[in-house]
């Protein structure tokens, strides 16, 4: 995986921050497919490497998440910013392991369900409040 990382970090569009990400996530079907992260002027626009990497498998159908490689150039090891845990959350399982490296060769091991205990999944839209209150103010 981190190989596949290495790779793809170099293609990483990162004009604004100039903190380019690369990702790398092991499908169901075993194949390990590379995001980078692409900025946009308008920074909401912006892609986060986790997030392109599931949309690539998504789009070509290869099933669940099982483990994930986040590739930085800094110091520490870098986890996943909040929005990436909850589509990493929406597509694995909370014992999917989450990889942080460092160009350096610096490492941190995780699993998805402690970067985001609690996390809001489809099972919670079933849990609505029957009795809503009427009046909030």
């Amino acid at each position: 995986m981190e190989a596949v990382a290495r790779s793809a970090i170099a293609r990483a569009y990162a004009p604004y921050s100039r903190f380019p990400v690369a990702a790398a996530i092991l499908f169901a079907d075993g194949q390990v497919l590379a995001g980078v992260n692409v900025e946009n002027a308008s920074y909401p626009l912006s892609l986060c490497a986790e997030r392109a990497a599931v949309a690539v498998g998504v789009t070509g159908g290869h099933g669940a998440v099982h483990a994930v490689l986040v590739l930085t150039d800094t110091a520490e090891p870098t986890t996943p910013c909040g929005g990436c845990r909850q589509v990493l959350a929406e597509h694995g399982a909370p014992e999917v392991p989450v990889r942080s490296v460092t160009l350096q060769g610096r490492t941190a091991e995780h699993r998805l369900g402690a970067l985001l205990p609690e996390a809001f999944r489809s099972d919670s839209l079933l849990r609505r409040n029957p009795h809503p209150p009427r009046d909030v103010w």
